[in-house]
């Protein structure tokens, strides 16, 4: 069966069926590596896109329930030449370490700023509880967000 799907504004017609998880088409079809596998379950976050916008986690959302949707994963944020302010945010206070979790943590965080755009600490830390980091650079990631919060309000 096909399944098309619309990601980072591309069409793109994919072999797979209904119920096979989206983050298997993003790896292994359109290789967008940035969402990674990390415990198949939606506990760790280290899957998280966008889904119209919101945070979903792609390993246990089914290709069929993405059909007509807008996804965005990390590669559709930025680029290495343009970064989205996210991104710098996060250069610039350093808050990657090994970078696993780090896509997630950055569509995450983009979703909350498209929700709320001046969050508060708490919110910040609200919207990244389901995003497993275990390098301990939580503080410079709240951080980021705040940066790139300032800097996206007008």
């Amino acid at each position: 069966m096909a399944v098309t799907l619309t990601v980072n504004g591309r069409r793109h017609e994919v072999a797979a069926t209904p119920e096979t998880p989206l983050l298997y088409i993003l790896r292994n079809d359109l290789e967008l590596n940035a969402a990674k596998f990390g415990c198949g379950l939606a506990q760790c976050g280290a899957c998280t896109v966008l889904i119209d916008g919101k945070a979903v986690r792609s390993c246990v959302t089914p290709a069929l329930a993405v059909v007509d949707t807008k996804i965005t994963t990390l590669e559709g944020l930025g680029s290495a030449r343009h970064p989205h302010p996210l991104q710098e945010a996060f250069i610039q206070e350093q808050a990657a370490q090994c970078g696993y979790c780090i896509a997630g943590m950055l569509m995450s965080a983009k979703a909350l700023l498209e929700e709320v755009a001046r969050p508060t600490e708490t919110q910040i830390r609200q919207a990244l509880v389901g995003n497993l980091c275990r390098c301990g650079t939580h503080n410079r990631i709240v951080r980021a967000i705040q940066r790139a919060a300032r800097e996206m309000s007008p």
